[in-house]
């Protein structure tokens, strides 16, 4: 079983990032390139599905965005996000759900692939 899981958005921290994001979003969902943020978020907030069911994981999990992952994890600069990786006991990461397969689901989707891949792991 991993330590944790780390969910990265493929969006910048911060207040006015944050503020361009959710416009982008609103008024453009078809090119907003963050489709963790577009399948797990409202216009303001997470959405309440997916809160409750990040509480019924076996594991923690902790989100980054972008800017921030690069900041910790500067080895890993050129993987393609959104994406989530799995935390080892190490402090070392290992890709669990690649961009690819992130933009490709929907928040149901999410969350069986997220329970499926745990489950393989335990």
């Amino acid at each position: 079983m991993p330590q944790r899981l780390l969910f990265v958005y493929n969006a910048d921290g911060g207040l006015l990032p944050g503020l361009k994001d959710m416009f982008h979003k609103l008024l453009s969902p078809g090119t907003y390139p963050c489709s963790l943020c577009g399948i797990t978020y409202g216009a303001t907030q997470m959405l309440p599905e997916w809160k409750e069911f990040i509480k019924t994981l076996p594991v923690p999990v902790d989100f980054l965005h972008r800017d921030e992952f690069v900041r910790d994890y500067p080895q890993w600069r050129s993987q393609r996000l959104p994406a989530a990786f799995v935390l080892a006991p190490t402090g070392e990461l290992s890709p669990f759900i690649p961009a690819e397969e992130m933009d490709a689901t929907d928040l149901n989707g999410l969350m069986a692939l997220v329970q499926a891949r745990l489950a393989a792991r335990s």
